[in-house]
């Protein structure tokens, strides 16, 4: 069968080389894809937001599934206008994947629903929330988030008022993340070890992913302000049997559940950003959808055909498949753009590519990279995302900074510490 991947990061490149090793899939299109994709597919250009014109093309060429990779195609209807047509596709409604789209409609539904979470108030002015914030109730520091779709970054923690200040004006007032700052959502911050626990759900059925620990702040040490991902590695080394049930039986459940019952049933992927604190798991955001890098970690040791995952998900039949991984464990750094995550400067010319992919058990998958003469260019903030496999976290690490030292483009940036404080650890 003929397979569309919907997106143009490195998400999406992973997604799109794993489906091309499937027995089931003869060609994969890409749209609009980036400069590496090519070699996996034949990139088009339709833009993620463009649904009507995505599903003209999946109608023409008689496409037998579309993967969505990004939260905006989600959030704009194109699984709903797919589905109208009768073309499979996996990913989450419009109405599920408000979930992720809204981030107070989300605290929300976990307050109905009696998901575990952090204390919160919704503001829909700056007068609103400074008085919030000034009032004490949610003490320093404490987290400051946009409530729609900021690519990642709409998540500003203060240390003290001024910052809270600095970050509300930001926000609010500036338009930093444009419309999805048109509300903001004030938390109290949790204090804990964050985990990414993803699954994948046909509406009834749930097959849990495996597990991912990924790094938001730009630079080593937990530093700087918050990315869309920087780095992950596969499997977390925080969570056991033990605390996988509590996540999965205390919040995947009851939110699923709740979903179906307001009428808003959940196919795709279900992504919880969890909080491990003292109190137990609490969930810190829902994603509609894969992370990013975190998928690029996992689909690197996924030892199952995802295209047989995905179509048994879409056609509700997740109770006939197996899902297996590799013993290994994956590790993966971002390559960033000068700038990133604030003023992001493109158009460097990337070199080293051919050396690095040579390193033993190295894939490359890349994001904001654009084709020109046969040469490859930097044209986004996040560039490309290193991905290693190997029998140890210490020997992962080796391998992915080994190869992310022979990348050369201008001004090219990346954490180096993804890993290193758990590289004695047992794996989870």
């Amino acid at each position: 069968m003929r397979v569309l991947v919907i997106g143009n990061g490195a998400r999406e490149h992973a997604l799109a080389w794993k489906l091309k090793q499937s027995p089931k899939v003869k060609e994969v299109y890409c749209a609009p894809g980036n400069g590496g994709m090519g070699r996996v597919g034949t990139c088009v250009p339709i833009d993620a937001s463009n649904i009507v014109e995505l599903a003209d093309f999946a109608e023409k060429l008689s496409i037998g599934l579309t993967v969505v990779g990004p939260e905006l195609a989600l959030i704009l209807g194109v699984v709903d206008e797919f589905e109208k047509r009768g073309l499979p596709i996996f990913g989450a409604s419009r109405a599920a994947a408000e979930i992720e789209g809204s981030k107070a409609f989300s605290k929300r539904f976990m307050e109905t629903h009696a998901i575990p979470t952090a204390r919160y108030s919704v503001c829909s002015s700056i007068t609103e929330a400074e008085a919030k914030v000034k009032s004490g109730e949610f003490g320093y520091p404490v987290v400051l988030k946009a409530d729609g779709l900021a690519g990642g970054k709409g998540v500003i923690i203060a240390a003290d008022e001024k910052e809270a200040h600095e970050g509300i004006t930001r926000i609010m007032g500036e338009r930093a993340f444009g419309n999805a700052g048109d509300r903001l959502v004030i938390e109290e911050f949790l204090v804990g070890e964050e985990v990414s626990f993803m699954v994948l759900a046909d509406g009834k059925r749930i097959l849990p992913l495996a597990s991912a620990q990924d790094y938001k702040r730009v630079y080593d040490a937990d530093q700087g302000p918050n990315t869309g991902g920087m780095g992950s590695f596969s499997p977390s080394r925080l969570l056991n049997a033990e605390s996988s049930r509590l996540i999965f039986e205390g919040v995947v459940q009851p939110t699923l559940k709740g979903l179906a019952d307001d009428g808003r049933r959940f196919t795709g992927v279900l992504y919880v950003g969890i909080m491990l604190t003292t109190q137990g798991p609490k969930v810190l955001e829902f994603n509609a959808r894969l992370g990013d890098p975190e998928t690029q970690s996992i689909i690197a040791r996924l030892d199952t055909d995802l295209a047989e995952l995905l179509l048994a998900a879409v056609g509700g039949r997740l109770d006939q498949v197996k899902i297996s991984w590799r013993k290994e464990v994956s590790l993966s750094v971002v390559l960033a753009s000068p700038g990133y995550p604030v003023a992001v400067k493109t158009g460097q010319l990337i070199e080293g590519l051919e050396e690095a992919e040579k390193v033993e058990g190295v894939t490359i998958f890349h994001a904001g990279t654009a084709l020109r003469d046969g040469k490859l260019y930097t044209s986004g903030g996040r560039v490309l995302t290193v991905t290693a496999t190997a029998p140890s976290l210490a020997a992962a690490r080796d391998q992915a900074y080994r190869a992310a030292s022979l990348i050369r483009y201008e001004g090219m940036h990346y954490r180096k510490d993804i890993g290193a404080a758990y590289e004695a650890g047992p794996s989870a």
